[in-house]
């Protein structure tokens, strides 16, 4: 699957990416090939092989959000060079 230099600067462009005509040559010929690869896999017979949205089963570890240190808040803020109430006080960044 050749790719023509309208299309190799149609998706460079959807990348925001500037090329120049040698760049456009070079990487057309590299996007052709890679294409031809995925083309390859047309061929296999998937028939009878189920859809999946993953090839594994996906078991997501999660932990229990709880507080673990009650007094951190109050060790942060004692060692704040500036504080305001529960806050660290610190210098505007906008203007």
């Amino acid at each position: 699957m050749n790719l023509s230099n309208d299309e190799v600067k149609h998706i460079a462009s959807l990348a925001k990416i500037g090329m120049t005509e040698e760049e456009l040559q070079l990487i057309g010929g590299q996007l052709s090939q890679i294409l031809e690869q995925f083309q390859s896999l047309n061929t296999i017979n998937t028939e009878h092989i189920e859809t999946t949205a993953h090839p594994t089963s996906l078991n997501t570890v999660l932990r229990s959000d709880k507080i673990t240190n009650d007094k951190a808040d109050e060790v942060m803020l004692d060692n704040a060079p500036k504080k305001e109430q529960n806050f660290v006080r610190v210098r505007p960044v906008l203007e």
